[in-house]
């Protein structure tokens, strides 16, 4: 099956942008609960920020003074950092390698990992904000790929909660959720 990522990016960044746009309560609970709706979105926009400078080549530390505080306006923040970031991606090669936190990869294995991060926190913004809480079926599909295979390895990456369990047959979105700890039966 072959994905077309950077099209996914778009269809990622569409969708946390109506969700973001849906936030009244800057300071509601999210279900990943170390972040409010603030953090969270914050958390979002700073993973942009490093897109553009990583892609150029930069390692972490020599990206990290260049990226800049994030001012009030997040939604205005959001679009801003979103565009550098799908500007910066239409332009890489998917060889390219990118110095991460964790290594040199090469920039499509950072592109699936950028698509899965917002796709996940889409879900976390909709149950935060009330709003609609089912994802594009081709982003469900494309990152449940990308977790599916790491599905033991998630939770010892202090990055997600532990697995939910749930039955082989629940929906595809419900079994991605349940990869990454979260649990949209309730």
């Amino acid at each position: 099956m072959s994905i077309d990522w950077l099209s996914l990016h778009e269809t990622a960044h569409d969708e946390f942008g109506a969700r973001l746009a849906a936030v009244t309560d800057w300071s509601a609970p999210t279900p990943d609960t170390e972040w409010n709706t603030h953090q969270l979105v914050q958390h979002v926009i700073e993973e942009q920020q490093w897109v553009p400078l990583l892609l150029e080549g930069r390692t972490v530390r020599d990206a990290h003074p260049l990226i800049r505080p994030l001012g009030d306006d997040l939604i205005g923040e959001w679009h801003r950092y979103s565009a550098a970031a799908a500007s910066a991606w239409a332009k890489a090669a998917p060889e390219t390698p990118v110095h991460v936190s964790y290594g040199t990869i090469p920039a499509s294995e950072y592109l699936r990992e950028q698509v899965s991060d917002v796709t996940i926190h889409t879900w976390d913004l909709a149950k935060a904000t009330h709003s609609s809480d089912s994802l594009a079926p081709a982003l469900i599909e494309a990152v449940y790929t990308v977790f599916e295979p790491q599905k033991d390895t998630l939770e010892a990456s202090g990055l997600f909660a532990s697995p939910v369990p749930i039955a082989d047959d629940a929906p595809l979105q419900s079994r991605l959720l349940a990869l990454t700890g979260r649990d949209d039966r309730e």
